[in-house]
């Protein structure tokens, strides 16, 4: 779930990919079908809240206080009920066994130069965190210069975001504790990795841009709040403030820079353009791509940083999203959706502002979205777009906007690309269903520019070459076709016999792009599944036009478009309803539990993983105010009315007809996700044990799994991965009775 989208989208690393989960078997002894005895849970019949006029009960609000002992008391009754469940399948010890074989491969991040240095991130293969390694140059023997494994004895304190100095002498980072978005900042000093003393705290979802004269930087942060804030508070999040740190000075000195006191759910970000001159401010409200965007000439401040900036504000309307790119003097390069769904590139000339004088230097694509543009060797454009759902990667002139050429990739995503406008060479990083990463290198000083192989990553023991990629397209109920990725053996027989994996996400804007993942190679590999990745709306993959298509008063198009992605895998033969699993996770795992509760026939197990389950007060807690872009707010009448007939936890009842049953569900969360806060799943889950549990009919289990240490999923250890991968595929196995193929 998108807490506000971080401004450039070029990572730098993407350690992601073991994680969406998938499925598992048992012996047949072990699967014999019976009801289960869920624990007693108090509800408080008293509580009914009026949204316009309409008393909607909320019998386990209670459950929204973590701190109180009947809540811990719940969480350790269902854990208890789960777990044992999950040990008796034989499959988990032998997916785990196999998972902590091919996850241990080698992982590397693009290399990036700040300095005279390079820097990458490199893990040996099962580190809990990935480790930032130095070189004096790319033929140079690497050298460990931050290991974020050093953070915490259990791998559970991780990097969160970092930033190098304009000369590349200085470092600021980020760590998080426990996966929850709070974020403390540190300062090294690179020449000798030494620690400062500087300390920034009650940091979150916040921007890290250094001044280029290298004496401090920007960065978001967050009123001290009442009570703690350690990841498991659900007090709300407002009045994010914008600071200038001086290095050397404490905390308590900073500048602060930007406040918008009457417009408490602004969020902002400020970046420092190529030349050093001008800072930048983006302001977003939520998770739209559109955003405010102010600045400041540094020129205009002789006296320098030293309190609230003198903004021009150039945009000042959530009309349309602008992105910076580079400049060039006082012409600015923005990638933009204004009048373009699937994005453009422009210039605006800081002198001359007026709109009517705004240029277009590469205009929007007939089909294709522009992912992500940037500006390398001076002069250049790369720009990624994304074509049905596969990268391209095209390279432009600056000055013209003319197209120079395209670089060659297979089926797949760019998931990492380094290269600065001061850099003559680029990185890029290619991976896809079947390819764990091939790192690209081109020097853009040669004529002709030859890309070539600096890295390619295999996984032992797996050979892609026994498998296929297919892309296929599906009508979903209103005729629109959708994009489907679909993994599989080569040679598999369409009889309906094979477990199937579905994913979705479909929200936010957020494109699912091919990505590699060991844990659902093995489900395919081992439990003989078929893996299907559905591109349903509300996502980005078709721009701006395919997201509304999905968000607001259409968010029941995506559970549709995920219905329909069911019923083909079933029609074509490649599942049963009784073999098919789905899953998402945060706006995925209310699309699951959406999904479940309006075709309970359609799946034989679902796996949500930290969903957004009640849909009538996710703005209350942390920072789900941001996310009523998306999804709307219960305050309001018309959106109150789309938002009952979906929410999760609004609409579970016993299914009609005779044998049908809710498919088997595990919910997973974390005891520190301050993203999505447990509370969602914990109410779901006790609505449907009591509501659905007690039916004699309902013999697949319902069951919760909450972690300790445990957030949203960013910088989650790999030790945790493995293991919440085995627990989830053994549920799948042991609830679809698969077996182990060796």
């Amino acid at each position: 779930m998108c807490c506000c989208r971080s401004r450039r989208v070029i990572s730098q690393l993407l350690f992601t990919s073991l994680g969406h989960i998938r499925t598992l078997r048992t012996s047949r002894s072990l699967t014999s079908k019976m009801s289960f005895q869920y624990p007693h849970v108090y509800r408080d019949e008293a509580v009914v809240d009026d949204y316009h006029g309409s008393k909607i009960p909320d019998p386990y609000s209670w459950l929204e206080d973590p701190d109180s002992e009947k809540t811990q008391a719940f969480v350790n009754a269902q854990n208890q009920l789960t777990m044992p469940y999950l040990e008796q399948c034989e499959v988990r010890d032998l997916f785990k066994e196999r998972m902590t074989e091919l996850y241990d491969y080698p992982k590397y991040s693009c290399p990036f130069k700040r300095g005279s240095r390079y820097f990458h991130f490199y893990n040996t293969g099962l580190q809990n965190q990935s480790v930032m390694y130095v070189q004096e140059s790319l033929e140079a023997e690497p050298t460990i210069f931050l290991d974020p494994n050093t953070f915490s004895d259990d791998g559970t304190v991780a990097l969160r975001g970092y930033a190098f100095s304009e000369d590349g002498e200085y470092l600021a980072y980020g760590t998080s504790a426990s996966g929850s978005d709070w974020v403390e900042m540190r300062f090294l000093h690179v020449a000798d990795a030494s620690l400062l003393e500087d300390r920034l705290q009650h940091v979150k979802f916040s921007c890290m841009s250094w001044t280029h004269d290298g004496k401090g930087l920007f960065y978001n942060s967050y009123p001290e709040q009442e009570g703690k804030s350690d990841g498991t508070e659900t007090s709300t999040n407002l009045h994010q403030k914008l600071y200038y740190h001086v290095l050397g000075t404490p905390q308590s000195q900073d500048c602060l820079c930007a406040e918008f006191p009457e417009q408490p759910k602004w969020m902002s970000g400020a970046e420092v353009s190529d030349d050093g001159r001008y800072i930048l401010l983006s302001i977003r409200e939520g998770c739209d791509p559109v955003n405010r965007l102010w600045y400041c000439d540094l020129n205009s401040i002789p006296q320098g940083i030293t309190g609230l900036l003198p903004w021009v504000k150039l945009i000042d309307n959530f009309d349309a999203e602008y992105e910076y790119v580079t400049n060039e003097d006082t012409v600015f390069t923005f990638k933009t959706n204004l009048d373009a769904p699937r994005y453009r590139l422009i210039n605006i000339d800081f002198s001359s502002p007026a709109q009517s004088s705004w240029q277009e230097l590469i205009p929007q694509h007939d089909k294709d979205v522009i992912v992500f543009a940037t500006c390398t060797y001076a002069s250049y454009l790369f720009v990624c777009f994304l074509h049905d759902v596969k990268n391209v990667l095209k390279m432009y002139r600056l000055s013209s906007g003319e197209e120079l050429r395209t670089f060659p990739l297979d089926v797949g995503s760019v998931v990492g690309f380094t290269g600065r406008k001061m850099d003559s060479e680029i990185f890029y990083y290619f991976t896809s269903f079947l390819s764990p990463a091939i790192i690209y290198h081109c020097d853009l000083t040669k004529d002709p520019l030859q890309p070539h192989v600096f890295r390619e990553v295999t996984v032992k023991g797996f050979d892609p070459l026994d498998y296929q990629t297919t892309q296929i397209f599906y009508p979903s109920k209103d005729g629109t076709q959708v994009p489907m990725f679909v993994v599989h053996k080569k040679g598999l027989k369409l009889d309906g016999s094979h477990p199937a994996f579905l994913y979705g996400y479909g929200g936010f804007n957020i494109s699912i792009t091919p990505s590699y993942s060991v844990s659902r190679l093995i489900f395919v590999c081992h439990l003989g599944g078929v893996l299907a990745v559905a591109n349903i709306r509300g996502g980005g993959e078709y721009g701006e036009t395919w997201h509304k298509a999905g968000m607001l008063a259409n968010k029941q198009n995506c559970f549709t478009d995920f219905q329909c992605a069911a019923e083909y895998l079933v029609k074509e033969g490649y599942t049963s309803s009784a073999k098919l699993t789905i899953n998402g996770g945060s706006n995925g795992g209310l699309l699951v539990a959406a999904c479940v509760n309006q075709r309970p026939d359609l799946f034989g197990c679902a796996v949500a993983q930290v969903g957004v389950m009640d849909m009538l007060k996710f703005h209350k807690f942390t920072i789900g105010h941001a996310w009523t872009t998306d999804f709307g707010c219960s305050e309001i009448k018309e959106q109150f009315d789309w938002l009952i007939k979906y929410s999760p936890l609004h609409n579970i009842c016993v299914p009609e007809g005779e044998g049908v049953q809710y498919p088997s569900v595990l919910l997973l969360t974390g005891d520190h996700d301050d993203r999505v806060v447990p509370l969602h799943s914990l109410k779901y889950l006790a609505t449907l044990q009591h509501v659905v549990g007690r039916s004699p009919r309902q013999t697949n289990p319902l069951f919760i799994h909450v972690d300790t240490k445990s957030g949203h999923g960013a910088g989650k250890p790999t030790s945790k991965v493995i293991q919440e991968v085995a627990d989830t595929y053994a549920f799948i196995a042991r609830c679809l009775n698969l077996n182990w193929i060796k």
